[in-house]
């Protein structure tokens, strides 16, 4: 009996003491929502704007649309439509950005990929062969494999620097070729040439097939944003004729333009994920 009391005041210590500061905390959702615009800024590339920035370039974007709308058109319903859209224009932007990048670093990873192949083949070790790419790699990819030869120099801890590279790369598929390079820097052996040339083919191919699919797809997300523009567009040009919008300031009017941007936004939506290709996700972050 004493043993059983004895067990369930030391579990009851340990839960106590786990209650406190040392328990895991849990992100709130701001902090979760910034973190996740703040990685949308890195993989687009855009290193010198912060998600605060951005929200304050979206709320004056929506502002200068509103008070320019309601110049135009004189109707405040219809000026805030095309407020809310100016609003949501940034991350699109920064959205259609990243794409770009990734799309342009897919197709360089594999000359980066050979030119660490020769340097392996030439006698450099993996972390030389890498910090090599600082110098000898493709442009866009030099300053991330710069800094990671810098970090390695100063602490010659290949894991960490290599975690580095992930986070100034900000790229799904430098995270697979971080990731595969780990694995073939731990297991070692006289592999690692073939392991690359691999990864090099690999990645062609992959690169090839993703571009002929996303070109495809091109026209689809065209005629989805012609669409939805288009109606749009038709009610801005009609702004030379207020009398013609203020009707839109009514309750049936509101009603009406709600109803419109409602069908416009799922309809887009739709349209999208029926043509839209798989992004790929990010690895073991």
């Amino acid at each position: 009996m004493g043993g059983v009391l004895g067990l369930l005041l030391g579990a009851g210590l340990l839960l106590i003491w786990r209650s406190g500061p040392r328990a895991p905390q849990r992100r709130s959702v701001t902090a979760g929502w910034s973190a996740r615009r703040s990685e949308l800024l890195r993989q687009a590339g855009v290193e010198s704007v912060s998600s605060n920035q951005l929200l304050a370039l979206q709320a004056l974007a929506g502002l200068l649309a509103l008070l320019l709308v309601q110049v135009v058109t004189g109707t405040s319903a219809v000026a805030c439509c095309f407020a809310l859209f100016a609003a949501v224009a940034p991350v699109a932007v920064v959205r259609r950005l990243r794409l770009r990048r990734q799309s342009a670093l897919r197709e360089l990873w594999p000359e980066a990929i050979d030119n660490l192949a020769s340097a392996v083949r030439a006698g450099m070790s993996l972390p030389e062969g890498l910090a090599g790419l600082g110098t000898s790699g493709p442009e866009p990819l030099r300053p991330a494999f710069g800094r990671f030869a810098v970090g390695y120099r100063a602490s010659g801890r290949f894991g960490e620097c290599l975690n580095s590279l992930k986070h100034d790369l900000a790229d799904p598929v430098g995270d697979r070729v971080c990731e595969t390079l780990r694995v073939a820097r731990e297991v070692g052996g006289t592999d690692l040439g073939t392991v690359l040339r691999t990864l090099s083919e690999l990645l062609r191919v992959d690169a090839r097939t993703r571009a002929e699919l996303e070109t495809r797809q091109g026209w689809t997300v065209n005629a989805a944003r012609l669409a939805v523009a288009a109606p749009w567009l038709v009610l801005l040009l009609l702004g030379s004729q207020s009398s013609s919008l203020r009707s839109y300031d009514s309750s049936g009017g509101v009603l009406l333009l709600g109803i419109g941007g409602a069908v416009c936004l799922v309809a887009y939506r739709v349209m999208l994920h029926i043509g839209r290709l798989p992004e790929e996700p990010r690895v073991l972050r």
